[in-house]
């Protein structure tokens, strides 16, 4: 017996495109670029996807599905934002080129929006009024994919060639703290950065002012 080949549906064609946006980019993206990723007609996605607003819905709810298990509505809200925060971090590190279409474009299901869902529930349960509450989740965002971005920076970034030559250059540059840090500054703990300013951020929440716990 010849093996089974698993039929067209939604979800395989959402994880075509996934796969598609992983590897060539967001632009890549097409109706006739994922029917080939799968070997089909384009024509026959039509059946399960109506077009291409619909197949970025479905990327944005394939990757953001499992954010509802991050944060345990009876946590703590510092616990909840700690859980969020790392989830969506383990996310978009699995997916970043996936995530930044999910975030750049306006979303139009339900699921797309629960990661906002469950970060708005967490800071107004703290008792934070609602433009705060939304600045907060802003900002989470962007310390998240902040961080990410410093972190694939280092990946790419070349190794100098001659390290006494860099510290000499720094030198006659006058970068002193530069240079006396030099030492500090190669060395990359992500995970360690990363709860560090986590801790930061929720630190300053703490010190902002409250209406009290919802």
């Amino acid at each position: 017996m010849g093996e089974s080949v698993e039929p067209l549906s939604r979800e395989r064609i959402v994880r075509a495109a996934v796969r598609l946006i992983e590897r060539d980019g967001a632009d890549s993206v097409s109706m006739r670029r994922v029917a080939a990723e799968l070997g089909v007609g384009t024509m026959s996605l039509y059946n399960h996807v109506p077009n291409k607003a619909a197949l970025l819905d479905g990327v944005a709810e394939h990757i953001m599905a499992d954010m509802a298990f991050a944060a345990d509505p009876d946590d703590d809200w510092r616990d909840q934002a700690r859980g969020l925060a790392r989830r969506f971090r383990e996310i978009a590190g699995r997916y970043p080129r996936s995530v930044l279409v999910v975030i750049t474009r306006q979303p139009r299901s339900s699921v797309g929006l629960l990661p906002v869902e469950l970060a708005l529930a967490a800071v107004r349960k703290a008792g934070f009024d609602d433009r705060v509450a939304v600045r907060l989740v802003r900002t989470f965002v962007s310390f998240v994919l902040g961080h990410l971005m410093h972190q694939a920076g280092v990946a790419q970034r070349p190794e100098p060639d001659d390290p006494a030559e860099l510290a000499a250059a720094l030198e006659r540059a006058h970068y002193t703290n530069v240079r006396d840090l030099l030492p500090v500054l190669a060395e990359h703990d992500h995970d360690g950065d990363f709860e560090f300013g986590l801790e930061l951020l929720i630190g300053a929440m703490e010190a902002l002012p409250r209406r009290g716990p919802m």
